[in-house]
């Protein structure tokens, strides 16, 4: 009964137990504490509560009371200070391989310099062999499902990694070490398509791994730090290979990068998946079903997911808001050779400022944009998006001369502004869907995400195609480049009439909202109990009310 585990301080001895008397008759010999929030001035202030004394004695069977144990919180609060299982690992892992990813601009522009100067391709041949290349990264989705169906090793994550990171090694290695994989032109095709297919998989196991992490730690936007590591490979990948092209050739530049890929390889293969702390979901019956049948209810839970309008509707957003805008890159980029005779590393160098910008937005977005409101953040982000590309205006106009700006240093601050507004653009969206990932579709939803994002950008690029032949502009005549620009301008500003597909509220918001009312819950919860040979005596908060009656 409880009047007999109570001692006679007890605040509430009017309080009736339905309880049966134990049997077994107690002795007073050693004290035993047993801490509740139960709130003894709960008359005079009912909101604090502190934790009553119990003293219980056992006389001859000590086992037979059970104490109440206290979970312990999980989530982001409850883990303050205590490192977080598989985090070296995991930084280790996903560190390097996003840096490598973003370091990819290091061979591809000898790559490019390559194709230009030693095998003269025409330039509408180069560019075909550019925009052919990348068609692995539009069959993404596939790679997302076949990494959460199949399981290699009993993981499904680190195997894929390891299988895109061997891919893009023999891919690079090959124009290193074989000549004529770098002079015929069939062969270089086939070793640019391997690159982009091993780097696909390896993107989408890696964005599918962080996703996966983030929700089995409660940690929301970690997909900030996968854009810093990028950028910061992106800015030493320009940087190093603008400057290794004047003293070194290609194929030095392709086994460097290999030697690289050769050290992410062996990184990949010593992590174990299991030591990355991740929830461990039960592995598909492969011998009761086939393997097709897994990757067809892959398919149809992946259905599923985007038909949620919480997905849907800011997919369809941010895919249309990027296919809608007609790019004009290559025009602007043969204005600026070939009218006001930039010098091309001018250009190349402003890529590197860009990276640095969108490293440090990325910075600011994960210290204190990621609270702001989605749907009031995005509306701005889009509000300047389509304000950059005025800019270009001023530098045909030559308005920045009136203003003192040099045009090599107006090119080297603003050219590639339109691009990492773009690029930052996709962060909040990729936490967004990491957050509503359900478990065991991680790999399908961002790939998709990333393949739809892929497709877009394809669809710009033949708008804007289309756009300049409509328009007339040529090789040498560039007079109505400004009025494809303001298309650009007007293009980029139709999304805002539909960015009520954009949620109001950021997934670190709402995580925030849940781990109040779940405190707010715990609250008014049960919070604990006391059994002894087999009777339960469980101690509930009371109303004031309740309890002066």
């Amino acid at each position: 009964m409880i009047s007999s585990l109570i001692s006679p301080n007890f605040p509430f001895p009017s309080l009736k137990s339905n309880f049966a008397r134990p049997k077994t008759s107690l002795s007073f010999h050693k004290p035993v504490l047993c801490f509740h929030h139960r709130n003894p001035n709960i008359f005079e202030n009912p909101s604090k509560p502190i934790a009553i004394f119990i003293k219980t004695v056992l006389e001859s069977n000590p086992d037979r009371v059970l104490f109440r144990e206290v979970k312990k919180r999980e989530g982001n609060g409850g883990r303050r200070g205590v490192s977080l299982v598989g985090s070296n690992q995991m930084l280790l892992l996903c560190g390097l391989g996003y840096w490598v990813q973003g370091f990819r601009c290091f061979p591809w522009l000898a790559l490019n310099f390559h194709m230009a100067h030693y095998l003269n391709l025409h330039p509408s041949l180069l560019q075909l062999v550019q925009n052919s290349g990348n068609l692995p990264m539009v069959a993404k989705p596939l790679y997302g499902i076949l990494s959460d169906a199949l399981y290699i090793g009993g993981a499904r994550r680190v195997p894929y990694i390891s299988i895109g990171v061997l891919l893009q090694v023999l891919s690079w290695g090959s124009l290193a070490l074989i000549p004529v994989a770098g002079e015929a032109l069939p062969a270089l095709m086939a070793c640019v398509l391997l690159s982009n297919l091993g780097a696909s998989i390896t993107e989408v196991a890696k964005d599918a791994l962080v996703a996966e992490y983030g929700q089995t730690n409660k940690i929301c936007g970690l997909q900030s730090y996968t854009f810093m590591a990028l950028a910061v490979g992106g800015v030493l990948g320009n940087f190093i290979g603008g400057y290794n092209l004047l003293s070194s050739p290609p194929r030095k530049m392709f086994l460097l990068f290999s030697i690289l890929l050769s050290l992410q390889l062996s990184v990949s293969l010593a992590t174990r998946e299991e030591s990355l702390g991740l929830l461990q979901l039960p592995e598909p019956d492969v011998q009761g079903k086939s393997i097709m049948e897994n990757v067809r209810n892959q398919i149809s839970e992946l259905v599923t997911v985007i038909s949620d309008p919480s997905v849907s509707r800011p997919l369809a957003w941010i895919v249309a808001s990027i296919a809608i805008v007609p790019l004009l890159s290559g025009s602007i980029f043969c204005y600026q050779t070939q009218c006001l005779n930039l010098d091309p590393s001018i250009i190349g160098m402003s890529r590197v400022v860009s990276q640095l910008v969108l490293l440090s937005v990325t910075v600011l977005y994960d210290r204190h944009w990621k609270r702001v409101p989605m749907k009031k953040l995005i509306g701005m982000v889009q509000i300047l998006y389509a304000l950059s590309f005025l800019l270009d205006i001023v530098l045909m106009k030559q308005i920045n001369l009136k203003l003192g700006i040099s045009n090599e240093l107006f090119a080297l601050c603003f050219s590639g502004l339109a691009e990492t507004i773009a690029q930052f653009k996709l962060l909040p969206f990729s936490v967004l869907f990491a957050s509503l990932s359900p478990k065991g579709c991680e790999g399908s939803l961002i790939s998709f995400f990333a393949s739809a994002v892929c497709l877009s950008s394809i669809v710009s690029g033949f708008l804007g195609i289309g756009l300049a032949s409509l328009i007339g502009i040529g090789s040498g005549n560039y007079s109505s480049l400004p009025v494809g620009i303001l298309i650009q301008f007007i293009a980029a500003l139709f999304p805002l009439t539909c960015i009520h597909f954009v949620p109001m509220k950021s997934p670190v918001l709402e995580r925030e909202k849940k781990r109040v009312m779940s405190r707010r819950s715990r609250k008014n919860r049960r919070v604990g109990r006391v059994m002894y040979s087999g009777s339960v005596c469980a101690y509930r908060r009371e109303r004031e009310s309740e309890i002066q009656g």
